[in-house]
């Protein structure tokens, strides 16, 4: 694989595994925040009755913050785990690039010109 190439592979690797961390930790940081602010039982004049479990904790949120907080967990998680295929298909090509090198350097050492 060419060098431009294997360099493209390794951006998009990066592009997909750093924002898809970044919204791991963002979505680690609201659960944190719902377990400090959320009620731990349900309060339907609030309509704050879908449960969810944080750290063995049951809160209650509302039906749109469950949709938002499970939006940003399961996209992070994907995009997280694209970034983590291409950055393991990077590795492997960078692997053996670096071995046709070492071959390639050991055979011109062998038998000089």
């Amino acid at each position: 694989m060419k060098t431009a190439r294997l360099a493209t592979l390794k951006f998009f690797a990066l592009l997909f595994l750093l924002p898809g961390l970044a919204g791991l930790i963002v979505s680690a940081t609201i659960s944190i925040h719902y377990l400090d602010t959320m009620p731990k039982w349900p309060a339907p004049e609030e309509n704050r009755v879908v449960p969810r479990g944080i750290h063995g904790i049951t809160i209650y949120q509302t039906p749109a913050e469950d949709r938002e907080l499970n939006l940003i967990e399961y996209s992070s998680v994907g995009v997280f785990l694209a970034g983590l295929g291409l950055g393991v298909v990077y590795l492997e090509k960078w692997g053996s690039l670096q071995s046709r090198a070492a071959e390639e350097e050991s055979r011109l050492a062998e038998n000089p010109r």
